[in-house]
């Protein structure tokens, strides 16, 4: 089966016309047409099914997206609204294709991926992009963060090659930010379409605390909800022990975790006991073997805390940062929401 991506946009086109948003604006119009994909000739996406269908082709509603079925075989899921009904669903052949609108929910990717639809042999191909994405170059760091071609108006696929082998991610990450600077979403979509991911939260749960609370809530919402939460500062132990991708969010508050813990915070003693945690911590990092994710705050360059407390707490997390950025593939400042890779 042969498939032309006459279009690959969203129903209006990228850019959108008469959209003053800065994504639209870089662009020139027509940059991408709307969507028309087209398979074998014959049968063109978005599909309207009251339309007569060639012989031998079957559509049938999955939880994920409209599947179709060739003559010889070869299945293909649309996985772009309204045909989507859910995240879940039962485990099933491979898909030879998959047209998934990746921007409206990444996490719909992992699904597919858990359910058996989505295997090294599929072709994982982006549809409908438009302004939900900065511009081309954001578009080509997410495609790279899960997987998935982002193709070019004109671009004819043979299913019957090879799906090309995507590079494997970095095994670990480190992000960097200052409050508010979106390093925790950052993190959160650099996993959002993996099939699972262990959340390993690390501060305190807020209890008589509503700002706090309304905080942790808010981070539990925007997870996808297949993802496992662990309340744990046994940090050292999830690194050894997990198989599924790790995001720790975060660092900082788990160092204000292990003071507490050590009773450090006077400075007359637990230093050592600290010390020992963090070594622990490091060692765990270099020998990890799943994917892992970890944020944490900039702590460098604000103004110098007031107290002695504080001084050591920036002092201990500034350290922390380095060792284990040293030990990292990937090192990241995020800054207004923008990730800034940090080469060697």
């Amino acid at each position: 089966m042969k498939v032309l991506f006459s279009g690959t946009a969203g129903t209006e086109g990228w850019p959108v016309p008469g959209c003053g948003c800065a994504s639209c604006s870089r662009l020139s119009p027509g940059h991408r047409r709307p969507a028309e994909i087209v398979l074998d000739g014959t049968v063109r996406l978005p599909h309207d099914l009251s339309d007569s269908l060639p012989p031998g082709l079957q559509v049938a509603a999955d939880p994920g997206g409209l599947l179709l079925t060739s003559a010889d075989g070869h299945r293909v899921l649309y996985a772009v609204r309204p045909h989507v009904r859910s995240v879940e669903g039962p485990r099933g052949p491979a898909c030879d294709l998959v047209l998934v609108d990746v921007l409206d929910r990444p996490e719909l990717l992992g699904g597919l991926r858990r359910r058996g639809l989505v295997t090294e042999g599929t072709h994982v191909v982006a549809a409908h992009l438009d302004h939900r994405v900065s511009s081309e170059a954001e578009l080509a760091r997410r495609m790279l963060l899960w997987g998935v071609r982002a193709v070019p108006d004109g671009t004819v696929l043979d299913l019957d090659g090879p799906a090309p082998a995507p590079g494997p991610p970095p095994r670990r990450t480190l992000l960097l930010g200052g409050s508010r600077s979106g390093k925790s979403a950052e993190a959160e979509l650099r996993l959002a379409a993996e099939p699972e991911v262990r959340y390993v939260a690390t501060g305190p749960r807020g209890d008589g605390d509503d700002e706090w609370a309304r905080r942790v809530r808010t981070h539990r919402e925007r997870r996808p909800a297949h993802w496992e939460t662990v309340e744990s500062t046994d940090l050292a132990g999830l690194l050894r022990g997990s198989r599924a991708p790790l995001l720790v969010d975060g660092l900082g508050t788990w160092v204000a975790a292990v003071f507490d813990e050590c009773d450090a915070w006077s400075g007359d003693g637990g230093g050592e006991a600290v010390e020992a945690r963090f070594d622990e911590v490091v060692e765990a990092w270099r020998q990890v073997g799943c994917r892992v994710v970890a944020v944490s705050d900039e702590v460098g360059l604000g103004v110098v805390p007031a107290t002695a407390s504080g001084r050591m707490f920036r002092d201990a997390l500034g350290s922390l940062n380095r060792r284990l950025a040293a030990e990292s593939e990937d090192v990241a400042l995020v800054v207004a929401g923008r990730p800034m890779s940090l080469p060697l």
